[in-house]
């Protein structure tokens, strides 16, 4: 799945001294990190941070390649005897694991039948859109944020991942045929996009992500403050749109497609589609399993928005189909459907060729982000990094809240974040007698942040597996909305937050 990404002889430089530098500061870094004294409490704990500390030089640095990383770190964790490898490795069989595997599998089928191109066209010739690639990007990214409001932001990305590689396989092809392309800068953009919306539009709502559930939940349990779906929003959407808007201008201007609209573009588009003949045996089928797979993902959202969250037909819809199970029945629709040639709409053989690497380089940070908070290194980081931010009153509790669960999320799920930062926040605001409402809040929408690395969210590692974005470019564009999504963040819910009293 992974495509080359070009690289220019200043780019490729600097790559290859990335990596000598990382090869010499990783182990030095687990090893300062692992005889240094103080630090976290407990000897799990401590080896747990000399072990992250390595893992995160290398996956910034690359040194090693990226999947390889998190196994390592996993195993260095079993023999550093940090907990058992039944510990260790169960997170590789989280349920989140399943959903790349489907939608990897959906995405691969898509590809096989023709059906992305065919896709591709029919959002190319949109009148609107024109093929001008910036109307493009607004409108992917705008549709993948609204869907992320109410079906989980994995699931999202894995469904728009699908499409959007449909449209560059497009809007690339003029490099093979002679024609002009856009610059490959947009590729990057694109998957950026499709990521970093999904991450913007699940704070919308309640349904959005767990994250914002784990919020309102320590809101009623510890501050006794009951968030309803509605008020939740009414905080929420205004810091979505905003967001939304400078995500759409810095890529449009980082990222630039080099042209305003592709030479031709019209007369392609109406050729191509042209081309593309009849639907066929394996497109229907393949239509038919995506079709199965997006109902199951965005049901319970529907449900939640017409009989609530509470709602036990809510409860029972994602109890039974989780987002991994619908991943893998729509996969699993693939080997059963009719296909061409009198076969199968995908063959095992087909399937097995998906990006596994970037499958193990999740379950390798999920790995690392449930062990810290297992042994408490979660929340002494957490209570360090708020303990170096400069407090005072509401306001200063505010941006620090926002800043540490930023953070946190780097290197975290975002879920962990949330269970780590919101409590020591509430706690320490109550003992300076500040009111914790804004704080708790900040950090709720905080934890959802964390655009930097490919295991700092699945989406990130599922656009990270398209090879269109290149580990630098992601921490570049990713600092920069979160630096934005803390600006946001903190401006607007110091405005809106007195609505959820």
């Amino acid at each position: 799945m992974r495509a080359i990404e070009a690289l220019s002889a200043t780019e490729a430089r600097f790559e290859a001294l990335r990596r000598r530098v990382g090869a010499w500061l990783a182990p030095l870094t687990f090893l300062a990190v692992l005889l240094a004294a103080g630090g976290p409490p407990g000897r799990e704990a401590h080896r747990l941070a000399a072990v992250v500390a390595a893992a995160i030089v290398l996956w910034m640095t690359e040194a090693l390649p990226l999947p390889v990383t998190a196994i390592l770190a996993a195993g260095a964790c079993v023999i550093l005897r940090v907990a058992p490898a039944s510990d260790v490795f169960a997170p590789f069989a989280d349920p989140l694991i399943f959903i790349f595997v489907g939608s990897f599998i959906l995405a691969r089928a898509m590809s096989l039948h023709g059906l992305d191109r065919r896709i591709a066209f029919a959002v190319l010739s949109l009148r609107w859109i024109g093929a001008r690639p910036s109307r493009i990007l607004l409108a992917f990214g705008a549709t993948t944020a609204a869907l992320s409001a109410w079906m989980s932001n994995t699931a999202t990305t894995a469904m728009m991942f699908a499409i959007g590689m449909s449209i560059l396989s497009v809007l690339l092809s003029g490099e093979q045929e002679g024609r002009p392309s856009v610059d490959r800068r947009y590729a990057t953009g694109l998957m950026l996009m499709t990521a970093f919306a999904a991450s913007i539009g699940g704070l919308a709502t309640p349904v959005g992500t767990p994250t914002n559930v784990v919020g309102i939940s320590f809101l009623r349990r510890l501050l006794g403050v009951e968030v309803s779906f509605f008020e939740w929003s009414l905080v929420a959407l205004p810091i979505v749109v905003v967001l939304f808007g400078f995500l759409f201008l810095y890529l449009d201007y980082f990222c630039p497609a080099g042209m305003r609209e592709l030479p031709g573009s019209r007369e392609l588009v109406v050729t191509e589609r042209a081309r593309l003949g009849a639907w066929t045996r394996g497109q229907r089928s393949t239509l038919a399993a995506f079709g199965v797979t997006v109902v199951l993902w965005v049901a319970p959202g529907i449900v939640a928005l017409l009989a609530g969250d509470t709602s036990p037909l809510y409860q029972a819809l994602s109890a039974s189909v989780p987002e991994g199970v619908a991943a893998l029945v729509g996969a699993g629709l693939l080997f059963v459907l009719p296909g061409d040639r009198d076969g199968r709409a995908i063959t095992w053989e087909e399937a097995a060729r998906i990006d596994w690497g970037t499958i193990f380089l999740f379950g390798g940070g999920l790995a690392l982000g449930v062990l810290s908070f297992g042994t408490g290194l979660a929340e002494w980081a957490g209570r360090e990094l708020t303990g170096l931010v400069p407090l005072g009153g509401s306001f200063g509790f505010l941006v620090a809240s926002v800043v540490v669960a930023t953070i946190i999320s780097e290197t975290t799920s975002n879920v962990a974040s949330a269970n780590m930062v919101i409590p020591v926040v509430i706690s320490m605001a109550q003992s300076a007698g500040v009111d914790p409402l804004e704080p708790a809040l900040g950090a709720a929408m905080g934890a959802n942040m964390g655009f930097m690395l490919p295991v700092s969210t699945p989406p990130n590692a599922i656009v990270y597996g398209s090879g269109y974005v290149p580990l630098v470019r992601m921490i570049r564009y990713g600092l920069l909305l979160d630096i934005g999504g803390v600006v946001v963040i903190v401006a607007l819910v110091r405005v809106l937050a007195p609505l959820v009293r």
